[in-house]
Order: structure tokens, then C-alpha cells, then sequence
């Protein structure tokens, strides 16, 4: 992660916070991520389930979640959907929208 004065930082989480951080749908945008700095140039993300990463997009914080069209199965780290194994897409939220 590149920080607004340019400096790199390491990012690092538990396997699905580190799957969104993969997520290529998410590159170039703005994100917003709590937890912990590790060291000078590492920073601990707060494990998936405290939702701790944000996306910036037209002036609104949004949650970053992923949408089963064929299920309506709603989860918070990418891949496939565990019921009928298509892709999830990615579905950034307003938070009173869940």
C-alpha cells in the first residue's frame, strides 16, 4: 500500500482480509484500513469479521462485500460462492444498506 506521502507500507491480515487486498476489482481505489501498525513499514488489518477495510468512492465510505446473484448469499472476502460455487461479484455498500 502506497501512504498519500508515498510511502510503501506492508500489508498484512488473516487469509480473508488478504483475499480482498488480492482483489483486483479493488485496485487503483481509494481504501481506508484499521488495525495495527506492525512496524515502521508493516500494517496488521483487522481480522474480516470486524470489518476493518473501506472503500472511498464519490465522497461516501462504502463496505467492501461480494453478492451471490444466483443464491443472494452475501459475504465479505471474494471467491465462490459456497453454495453453488460461481464467482461472487464485488458489491460495495452504503452501511445502512445491510
Amino acid at each position: 500500500m502506497k501512504t498519500p506521502d508515498g510511502k510503501l507500507i506492508l500489508l498484512e491480515g488473516d487469509p480473508p482480509t488478504m483475499a480482498v487486498v488480492r482483489d483486483r476489482r479493488l485496485a487503483g481505489a481509494t481504501l481506508e484500513v484499521m488495525g495495527t501498525l506492525g512496524a515502521p513499514d508493516r500494517f496488521i488489518i483487522g481480522p474480516i469479521h470486524k470489518k476493518s477495510m473501506w472503500v472511498h468512492k464519490s465522497g461516501k465510505k462504502l463496505m467492501i462485500t461480494y453478492w451471490c446473484d444466483v443464491c443472494s448469499i452475501r459475504t465479505y472476502s471474494p471467491g465462490k460462492c459456497w453454495c453453488c460455487q460461481e464467482e461472487t461479484e464485488l458489491d460495495l455498500r452504503e452501511p445502512d444498506e445491510l
